[in-house]
């Protein structure tokens, strides 16, 4: 009979568990409140209960100056449609525990340590840091790919301008006949907000500052200028490009010129001693073989 009644306050303790933590993943996927969110990257999504039901206790941890300044690396990264800062902090609260867990379990199993304490810490500190490093990373990516794609870019807005399109139309071809990347979905976004009744100047400026990026402000900048002033863009886009085409020239050149300093440790560490070992072993046994 005991054992009866104590199967049956287990099951019902998991049950409430089970019931209470649901609830809490209903209640924040209610309270979510990104405006047309994209879908968080895969590993987000792969604790994405998890992130939703700390979104809210997020909120008390996180400050004000601390969220604006994350909420602009996600827009710099392109994600601020798809998370917010309060999600983001909430991830890596994730990662912290998880990586602290792991490196507890490895302590303790692996290496049995008689002391877990400080494996467990330094995990939790490397997790929570993990997803600022990935998003700076990310970020780094997409910068690559807005520098490749602006030359092409520039040079259809400028054949569209020429060709008697007003920039709103010569925005739209340019993004019809570009490949699909981070600049299209930056222009696409420009887009909707003109068509949504935001001036053609503010939107321009957003996608300034929303990038945060020399290159994409400078563009903006010329067509911000050519838009107030009523001046002819074409020969401003033509130089536009051309000093796009030199700074991805320019970048090639100084990834070419780190590539030997990149290299050496490499060859110190692992080509140079096994060639050693290959010149020195037939002397080695010469020497052995002479009784030396």
């Amino acid at each position: 009979m005991k054992a009866a009644w104590a199967v049956a306050l287990c099951g019902a303790a998991v049950a409430l568990l089970v019931h209470t933590v649901w609830s809490w993943w209903l209640t924040a996927r209610q309270a979510d409140k990104r405006v047309e969110p994209d879908r968080p990257p895969w590993g987000f999504r792969l604790v994405w209960p998890l992130i939703l039901m700390l979104d809210a206790a997020s909120n008390a941890l996180l400050g004000e100056p601390a969220a604006a300044r994350l909420l602009a690396r996600l827009r710099r990264g392109g994600l601020a449609y798809a998370l917010t800062p309060h999600q983001f902090f909430s991830a890596q609260c994730v990662c912290a525990v998880g990586v602290g867990l792991t490196g507890t379990a490895l302590a303790t199993t692996v290496l049995q340590m008689a002391t877990v304490a400080p494996a467990g810490w330094l995990g939790v500190a490397v997790g929570f840091v993990l997803p600022l490093r990935w998003l700076q990373r990310h970020t780094r990516r997409r910068e690559h790919a807005l520098l490749k794609a602006l030359p092409f870019f520039i040079d259809l807005l400028t054949l569209s301008i020429e060709a008697g399109l007003n920039l709103t139309g010569a925005l739209q071809q340019a993004v019809d006949k570009s490949r699909p990347g981070p600049l299209s979905l930056e222009i696409n976004q420009v887009m909707r907000q003109v068509r949504a009744g935001r001036p053609r100047v503010e939107a321009l400026r957003d996608l300034a500052a929303r990038l945060n990026f020399a290159p994409v402000s400078s563009l903006v900048g010329a067509l911000v200028q050519g838009e107030l002033t009523g001046a002819s863009l074409g020969p401003v886009l033509r130089a536009q490009a051309d000093q796009r085409r030199s700074e991805r020239f320019q970048r090639a050149e100084k990834l070419a010129m780190e590539a030997p300093v990149k290299m050496l440790a490499p060859l110190v560490l692992f080509i140079f001693p096994c060639t050693f070992i290959v010149l020195g072993f037939p002397i080695a046994m010469r020497l052995l073989s002479s009784g030396l």
